[in-house]
């Protein structure tokens, strides 16, 4: 099976509103980004441009919504696992603010559960780790996850992702 590329276009100021990206207005929530899997699109907000290691963290973490949908169950049940540890542990913090956000939202039963909001926030969790291995963006305001577990995460990366024997 032939990959289809995947197209990335720009908006100005997009905001999203129940799973669509507007351009401009008042009408849904600030984004950055979004990326539409059945679509193999990617849509950034066009300031972006004038920022490149910004655009480069957001880009990567988009990408990684493509390779978290394409991963096995087992991997993605791996890095689950890893976040239902730190959540055991009473570890705050995230590699990003789109997971963060999410983290700050759930409940003890949305883990146990594993309902969408928690399922959600594993996905942008995986995306955000994988940006910031990629871009090394240590010192971004959004790190907020201490060095311990930004370490857990590392080498976890660099054992379950495939050809991960090196950094991404």
């Amino acid at each position: 099976m032939k990959a289809q590329p995947i197209r990335i276009r720009f908006l100005v100021a997009p905001r999203a509103q129940r799973g669509k990206l507007l351009s401009g207005g008042d009408k849904g929530v600030e984004v950055h980004a979004g990326a539409f899997l059945h679509n193999h699109e990617i849509v950034l907000d066009s300031a972006l441009l004038e920022q490149p290691r910004e655009l480069g963290r957001i880009l990567v973490h988009e990408v990684f919504h493509f390779v978290w949908w394409k991963l096995g169950n087992q991997i993605r049940r791996s890095f689950e696992e890893l976040l239902r540890d730190e959540i055991r542990r009473g570890v705050h913090g995230e590699l990003g603010w789109s997971a963060e956000m999410r983290k700050q939202a759930l409940s003890l039963g949305d883990v146990r559960h594993r309902t969408k909001r928690w399922r959600e926030y594993v996905c942008e969790s995986f995306c955000d780790s994988a940006a910031w291995l990629a871009v090394g963006s240590r010192l971004h305001a959004e790190i907020t996850l201490d060095c311990a577990d930004r370490q857990r995460r590392r080498h976890w990366f660099y054992r379950m992702m495939p050809g991960s024997g090196r950094p991404l």
